[in-house]
């Protein structure tokens, strides 16, 4: 296994000891600044993250830190428990915004948010706003649903950005101090609890690695271990919406609060290669497997009830009742790029690639302003236009809204795609693999040396990716790229020769020049596809899928009154590319009412012939208020 620094300018949001893969930093991959992610990196620097820190100020949850400073509190604070987690994620994206695009303002954004962060930490380390002052409640008095440990979760990242950034600072400092504060209250001789919701372990498990301190990894081993034993009270919606209800160990699927689970087992493979517990990794990817193959949309989705934010039991996927936060979308691909770089399999890449491009892609406006909360697949009735000057109390808004009273996922995406250069490419013993396409700079250390390769594609409007190698060491190391599950018959071509090539990873081991070009091709062609039958919900549907992305209807491109669920499509007719939507044939069927809704079976009548524009699901909603469906009627 490769062994990773943990240095300063280690700008990885994860940086693991040892695994098959080595992750790159945002200094080794960079991100373009046009094509499908680069364009969607640059509105996040320019828009989505002063969009954020404006609504934080207007919305009180960063003033709450003045008034804890002041003694004020709890009058006028603002937000619910978790508030103050979003400050810390928002903190988290400028800092790693201050390596992708660095400037003056963003470092003085980030030393003005630490400054009022340290003027509210009290002397013993603990800093929260919502607990532990007269007329609040006790610290830690309410473990269950105070989410005290998980704040200190997202400070502790946000902390460890700053710290392989920039360096030590301020905000290493004072997250230095809250780690101490927490294996002081919650060590051995502590208290015998976790946090309702896990994030914490995350937390301790990254920021060990960038301080190097194993007392921190040592802290999310104990809450690690205590999971899953009842030391959480029992709730109306089970302990499993906690993952309090088995043992990580005995545990065969995902299952509870979709967010809470996919931190949670991201931190427990952190924990597995930190300690080479082989069967704690084998166990999480047993979980994994399980839970991809019963409880995930095919959007990469995850979360299939709104009661309890929470997985569904096997194969309970409900299209108009799908949650699907944007907040388990950033999870599951934590999760799984932690099992990538230690197990090397590419299926972990291919469910990234899904979950980026249908549900992280989806979750923000083009013009980063604006988000989904819940990401359904069957929208049922249109809705109305969201006020982009109110705050909405609906996570189920039938448009993006410009901020939540629960605000958990714009911060989210804005940190993710402030490090999204950081998930595209590794390196191994043998050279560099590329996971993710977008038009990128990629430098690492290979056998014999430097090499530098440049990524240049209109992906995903063309499978074409072409890599052109910039420096090379006058020696052999292997280049592979990651060939999706979906791209049967893809080729590679180098030096005038094709080779076919399977999905899996295709690999190229030779000795580079500067100048050599590889192109990869990847058949775009779009696929209509039918669901296991054991799905209820959507027996009788098929999907469209064109490389990685999931098409959907839009009432907008109907006859006028005509709703998404009267369409039946044809699958027996491909559907043609008109840019970057597809001309779908079918017909609209809309039979009379009938005084009752049940009878014998009968196939459906052909009605109106029809060719549908079906749309990319990630630009859903950018027509107004419609009626929409990823899964079409085929009967």
């Amino acid at each position: 296994m490769n062994q990773t620094s943990t240095t300063r300018n280690d700008s990885r949001p994860v940086s693991p000891s040892a695994t098959q893969l080595v992750p790159l930093s945002l200094s080794q991959a960079r991100l373009g600044s046009s094509g499908f992610w680069g364009t969607r990196s640059r509105i996040n620097a320019e828009n989505t993250l002063e969009h954020c820190l404006r609504w934080q100020e207007r919305a009180g949850w960063l003033p709450n830190f003045d008034l804890a400073a002041s003694g004020k509190l709890p009058a006028g604070r603002q937000g619910r428990e978790f508030s103050d987690s979003e400050i810390y994620k928002l903190l988290e994206g400028y800092c790693w915004e201050s390596e992708t695009h660095p400037s003056d303002d963003i470092e003085a954004i980030i030393a003005s948010i630490t400054a009022r962060l340290v003027a509210a930490q009290e002397s013993d380390g603990y800093l929260n706003t919502k607990f532990g002052r007269p007329e609040q409640g006790a610290r830690y008095s309410n473990l269950e649903w105070g989410h005290e440990l998980y704040n200190y979760g997202h400070l502790l990242q946000a902390a460890v950005a700053r710290l392989r950034t920039h360096g030590e600072d301020a905000l290493v400092a004072l997250a230095r101090r809250v780690a101490d504060h927490i294996c002081e209250t919650f060590g051995p001789d502590g208290i015998q609890s976790v946090c309702g919701h896990a994030e914490i372990e995350l937390g301790l498990m990254e920021f060990a690695r960038a301080t190097g301190e194993g007392r921190y990894l040592e802290q999310a081993r104990l809450f690690i271990e205590r999971r899953g034993h009842h030391s959480l009270a029992d709730i109306e919606l089970g302990r499993d919406y906690f993952q309090d209800d088995l043992p990580v160990r005995e545990r065969t699927v995902l299952a509870g609060h979709a967010v809470r689970a996919l931190y949670f087992a991201a931190a427990v493979v952190d924990l597995a290669v930190e300690t080479g517990d082989e069967k704690l990794l084998a166990a999480v990817e047993h979980q994994w497997e399980n839970t991809v193959a019963t409880r995930t949309y095919i959007t990469g989705g995850m979360g299939s009830h709104h009661t309890g934010e929470a997985f569904g039991e096997d194969f309970v996927l409900p299209s108009d009742r799908a949650y699907c936060e944007s907040c388990a979308g950033v999870a599951s691909v934590m999760l799984s790029w932690r099992l990538l770089l230690a197990t090397g399999k590419a299926r972990y890449a291919d469910l990234i690639e899904r979950t980026l491009f249908n549900i992280v892609a989806t979750a923000s406006s083009d013009d980063g302003r604006s988000f989904f909360y819940a990401n359904t697949l069957h929208r049922r009735n249109p809705g109305v236009a969201s006020d982009p000057n109110e705050q909405s109390k609906r996570a189920d808004s039938s448009q993006r809204a410009a901020w939540f009273d629960v605000a958990c996922c714009p911060t989210n995406i804005a940190r993710t795609l402030s490090s999204l250069g950081a998930y595209l490419a590794t390196v191994d013993d043998n050279g560099i693999q590329v996971h993710q396409f977008a038009d990128a700079d990629v430098c690492a250390e290979v056998p014999g040396g430097t090499a530098a390769i440049n990524i240049q594609s209109r992906y995903p409007d063309s499978g074409t990716i072409t890599v052109t190698v910039m420096d090379s060491p006058a020696t052999p190391w292997t280049l592979s790229l990651r060939i999706p599950e979906w791209a049967e018959g893809a080729s590679l071509r180098v030096d005038g020769e094709v080779h076919e090539v399977a999905p899996g990873y295709a690999t190229l081991t030779r000795v580079f020049t500067p100048g050599t070009v590889v192109v990869l091709d990847l058949p775009m062609i779009p696929r209509v596809l039918a669901a296991d039958s054991r799905i209820d919900a959507i027996r009788g549907s098929v999907v469209v899928q064109w490389g990685p992305r999931i098409y959907c209807l839009e009432s907008a491109d109907l006859p006028e009154g005509a709703h998404v669920d009267d369409f039946v499509v044809d699958p027996a007719i491909a559907p043609v590319p008109d840019g970057d939507r597809l001309l779908m044939q079918g017909w609209l069927s809309n039979p009379e009412r009938q005084p009752w809704p049940f009878g014998l079976p009968s196939p459906a009548a052909p009605g109106t012939p029809l060719a549908v524009a079906l749309t990319p699901y990630h630009r859903w909603g950018n027509q107004g208020p419609v009626t929409m469906r990823v899964w079409l009627r085929s009967s």
